[in-house]
C-alpha cells in the first residue's frame, strides 16, 4: 500500500553548501588559533596565528567542508532527509581529525565517535533548547489545551486522596460534625474551613 502523501526531495548544492561550511569553520579555525597564539609563552608576533598554530585553522576548515559535503552529497544520493546523513558527514569529518593521529584505529575511533553524537543529536530533534515551536499555534490557545486535556475532576480527586490534609468537598464541616456526634457523642458546630 502507497503511503497516502509523498514528501518530494528537492536537491541542494553540496559544493555551493560545503564552500559556505568551509568559510565559516575556517573562521572559527582562525579565531582559535589566534586563541592558542596569545596563550604561548613565547612572544611569536602576529603571524604565529599562522605559522605557529595554523594547522587549527587547516583542520576546522577541512572538518566543516567536508562535513557539509557528505551531508549534502548523501541526501541527494539518497533522495532523503535524515539523521543517516548527518552520521555519514560526522564520521568523515571525525575521520579527519583521526589522520593527525597518523593510526589507522584513530581514524575509525574519531570518524565513529563524531558520527555516533552528530547521529545522535540529530536523531533527538537536533536542538540543545527542546522541540521548536509551530509560528502559527497561538501560545496562550496550546496551554490552554494542556491545561484543559489534563484536568481531573474535583469528585475524583476527593475519591481518590479522601478529604483532609488541605482537600475538601462541599458539606465537608456537616460530615465531620456528624461523625464527631456519632463518635463521641459531642456537638460541634458547623462553620465553613478557614481559606
Amino acid at each position: 500500500m502507497a503511503p497516502q502523501h509523498e514528501e518530494h526531495y528537492h536537491p541542494k548544492d553540496a559544493i555551493s553548501a560545503s564552500l559556505k561550511t568551509t568559510m565559516l569553520t575556517g573562521g572559527a579555525g582562525l579565531f582559535a588559533s589566534a586563541v592558542q597564539n596569545t596563550l604561548t609563552r613565547q612572544n611569536v608576533g602576529p603571524m604565529g596565528v599562522f605559522v605557529r598554530s595554523g594547522s587549527t585553522v587547516g583542520i576546522f576548515a577541512a572538518m566543516g567542508g567536508t562535513y557539509e559535503f557528505v551531508k549534502t552529497a548523501s541526501a541527494n544520493l539518497r533522495e532523503k532527509e535524515d539523521h543517516w546523513n548527518v552520521a555519514l558527514g560526522g564520521f568523515f569529518s571525525g575521520a579527519l581529525l583521526g589522520l593527525r593521529a597518523r593510526t589507522f584505529p584513530a581514524l575509525l575511533g574519531y570518524g565513529a565517535a563524531l558520527a555516533t553524537l552528530t547521529g545522535a543529536f540529530e536523531y533527538t530533534g537536533g536542538s540543545l533548547f527542546g522541540q521548536k515551536r509551530d509560528p502559527t499555534v497561538d501560545e496562550f490557545e496550546r496551554r490552554e489545551q494542556i491545561r484543559t486535556t489534563y484536568r481531573i475532576p474535583a469528585e475524583q480527586t476527593f475519591a481518590e486522596l479522601g478529604e483532609g490534609r488541605g482537600i475538601y468537598a462541599p458539606g465537608y464541616a456537616e460530615r465531620r460534625a456528624e461523625r464527631l456526634k456519632e463518635a463521641y457523642g459531642i456537638e460541634v458546630p458547623t462553620s465553613a474551613p478557614a481559606s
